[in-house]
């Protein structure tokens, strides 16, 4: 059986040699179909990677709080949630104060209504991450590193002081050094406020290229400068291994305060980053599966291409089946001798894709911001299904070679 394997490969190995532009043409449909599969799979990993390092880069054992829904909109929010009562700070002070499973709270308030401009001298920064919060972010928050300066403190929020933080990239559009923006006065939206520290930039993004643009103020200083502004959204902090008692406490309170009846679903959200990466996972599923239906187009008129040129085959080489026949070879020999042309054929094509598709992967965080990785899993697929298009479609062409009669096959001109 071994050498019978041996031989069908040598066998099918110099077909393609001796037809390589036929073969080439033949299996294109196959090489799009895998190297769509490849490509498909590389950037989703990438995505999911980016997504998941965004997400759990909040911190450990942590929920959003907000009266909206955190997940994917299409066009405008819901108008049943445009028009929920907002959260309020005594919420935050509720929360912290009746939930034994919440270890900290950092409440934040945004004005979304209008864009946000930081400026120093000549310089400016358009489309601020502008929010007033609380001293305790930079303890909830995992990704509130600072890398030069400070925070503001406690005092400087009771006091409404003007003291600001700022991203890394904010810092250096503005500034000759990040160590130059500290204790210097900014203008943010005209008014004047003093530097105290810089944030490192989060690790993640695409292709590394993500911005820090974050301009945070203390909570009393931007109620007391915007004060029409009133949308709060809050990040709870659980005891380790508590966050999902501690999600069932918070809703609880929420439910209480906001006068939510029993039988009425909640007109609040708190969402887990283990939530948000499973909704994240069911939009990547399904934009997979639509993908993989196309590609399966391609393998399928592949897999039709194959089944012509095998069928060729077998009628170009009939008078050398009947000299195989002729001298001992059984119909399973000639039918796996064909079989293995069809699937050599195919995974040649598959090696071809897989090859176009991982260079097209490494090249993409080049000349992009997108990630791309090949995963191993993406690799083996790609391989298995080019291999299965020749089984499958060379069926046919082995079995009709198989049952030419070697009588008449020797006499086929």
């Amino acid at each position: 059986m071994k050498q019978d394997f041996r031989e069908n490969l040598a066998l099918a190995l110099d077909t393609l040699r001796s037809h390589k532009l036929r073969s080439l043409l033949t299996v294109m449909g196959v090489v799009i179909g895998v190297g769509v599969i490849i490509l498909v799979a590389a950037l989703l990993t990438g995505f999911r990677g980016f997504i998941e390092e965004q997400i759990t880069g909040f911190g450990a054992d942590t929920a959003w709080v907000s009266r909206f829904s955190q997940g994917p909109h299409v066009g405008r929010i819901p108008k049943e949630q445009r028009e929920r009562k907002e959260l309020a700070v005594e919420d935050a002070d509720a929360i912290l104060a009746a939930c034994p499973s919440v270890r900290r709270i950092a409440a934040s308030i945004f004005d979304w209504q209008n864009p946000h401009e930081i400026r120093y001298q000549q310089n400016e920064v358009l489309g601020a991450d502008f929010r007033g919060t609380f001293p305790a972010f930079v303890l909830v928050y995992a990704n509130a590193t600072m890398k030069a300066g400070r925070f503001f403190t406690d005092p400087e929020n009771l006091h409404r002081d003007k003291v600001v933080a700022i991203g890394e990239n904010v810092a250096t559009a503005l500034f000759p050094s990040i160590p130059a923006a500290l204790d210097k006065e900014v203008q943010v939206d005209g008014s004047t406020y003093r530097v105290v520290g810089v944030f490192e930039k989060p690790k993640g993004g695409f292709g590394g290229n993500d911005e820090d643009r974050r301009v945070i103020i203390p909570f009393y200083t931007f109620t007391k400068i915007y004060p029409a502004a009133t949308e709060i959204g809050m990040r709870v902090q659980a005891y380790a291994g508590k966050l999902d008692l501690a999600v069932d406490e918070v809703r609880e309170v929420l439910r209480r305060r906001r006068n939510v009846p029993f039988d009425k679903p909640d007109n609040f959200t708190v969402e887990t980053q283990q939530q948000e990466v499973e909704s994240f996972n069911q939009i990547v599923g399904g934009v997979a599966l639509v993908l993989i239906v196309l590609s399966s187009i391609g393998l399928l008129i592949g897999g039709v291409g194959v089944m012509n040129i095998m069928l060729v085959s077998v009628t170009e080489r009939t008078r050398e089946i009947g000299v195989r026949k002729a001298i001992g070879a059984r119909r399973s020999d000639i039918t796996w001798q064909f079989l293995f042309e069809a699937m050599a054929l195919t995974c040649a094509g598959g090696i071809i894709g897989i090859l176009v598709a991982g260079g097209l992967a490494l090249l993409i965080p080049v000349v992009t911001s997108l990630r791309a990785m090949v995963p191993l899993w993406s690799i083996v697929v790609g391989l298995s299904v080019s291999v299965g298009v020749g089984l499958v479609f060379g069926v046919w062409p082995a079995v009709k070679a198989a049952r030419l009669d070697p009588v008449e096959a020797l006499r086929y001109e």
